[in-house]
């Protein structure tokens, strides 16, 4: 398993970086790894990005040094979005079908965590997000059906999208863990627009669903200062409290977004107009 440390940056500072230490703060290239488990370790809220990729063998979430617990969960709470083929995840004592784009949610406390796929050739591809927590809530499996679900935007300012709200809180029940899917329409490329920012949270963004050889130019920054990276398919990228969090893709795509902080409430942004970023 391969785990990367990341310390936090001051926005002062992030105004001072060039494109390639832009990359190396924000940008997470390798999410799905055969046969592996990648995780970043973000100390921004301490939140913790990743993915498993089972392919010939069942892989464990073994728990890491940074942690110093016995188990991965000890302290924390974790959410998992299905990318790619069928997946069994074997949690406790309990076993969780996950196919495309389903979702399960893990408690606090939840011990051997396992992944597997059903079928070798078409390996699934489970996309992590983890927070600390303080409670343990019960652990769900959560289906776009489970979801609350919102149409956005339109095709005028080509931003037609439709938002998933999965493991949120009018959905089930988390300590500060937030995770939800947003698909872009067909000849809609802008998303979260107009932006914002929240203090009182950080967020993550996985996109998937790009097509081959097209690209989403992911825009970050505080609203008066932008800077933007451009990203491939199955990338993430970190967003701190302070940055604006956006994209435009040369294609539609679509793309996980997670968060957490102290606010649970979905519409607490800091919202700033398109006219009025520079």
């Amino acid at each position: 398993m391969k785990v990367e440390l990341r310390y936090a940056s001051h926005p002062d500072d992030a105004k001072k970086y060039d494109t390639q230490r832009l990359r190396k703060e924000f940008l997470i290239e390798n999410i799905f790894i055969r046969d592996d488990i990648s995780l970043v370790y973000s100390m921004f809220d301490r939140y913790i990005v990743g993915g498993a990729m089972p392919v010939n063998s069942e892989l464990k979430l073994e728990t890491v040094d940074e942690l110093k617990s016995v188990n991965f969960l000890d302290r924390r709470e974790m959410g998992i979005i299905n990318v790619g083929g069928d997946a069994i995840v074997r949690a406790g004592d309990t076993k969780y079908d996950l196919g495309f784009k389903e979702a399960l949610y893990l408690g606090k406390g939840t011990a051997e965590i396992y992944f597997k796929s059903v079928n070798k050739d078409n390996p699934a591809k489970l996309y992590i997000n983890s927070a600390p927590a303080h409670h343990a809530y019960p652990s769900v499996k959560v289906t776009l059906s489970d979801a609350e679900s919102v149409v956005l935007g339109s095709m005028e300012t080509s931003n037609h999208r439709t938002v998933n709200k999965i493991l949120v809180k009018s959905v089930i029940e988390t300590c500060q863990l937030q995770m939800g899917m947003t698909g872009l329409k067909p000849g809609s490329v802008w998303n979260t627009m107009p932006v914002h920012t929240h203090s009182r949270r950080m967020e993550a963004y996985f996109y998937f669903e790009v097509p081959v050889g097209q690209t989403v130019c992911h825009f970050m920054g505080e609203p008066d200062e932008t800077r933007h990276i451009w990203m491939k398919n199955e990338q993430a990228v970190l967003s701190p409290s302070w940055s604006i969090h956006s994209a435009a893709g040369t294609s539609n795509y679509t793309f996980i977004w997670g968060m957490a902080g102290e606010n649970l409430d979905y519409g607490d942004m800091d919202i700033r107009q398109p006219d009025t970023l520079r």
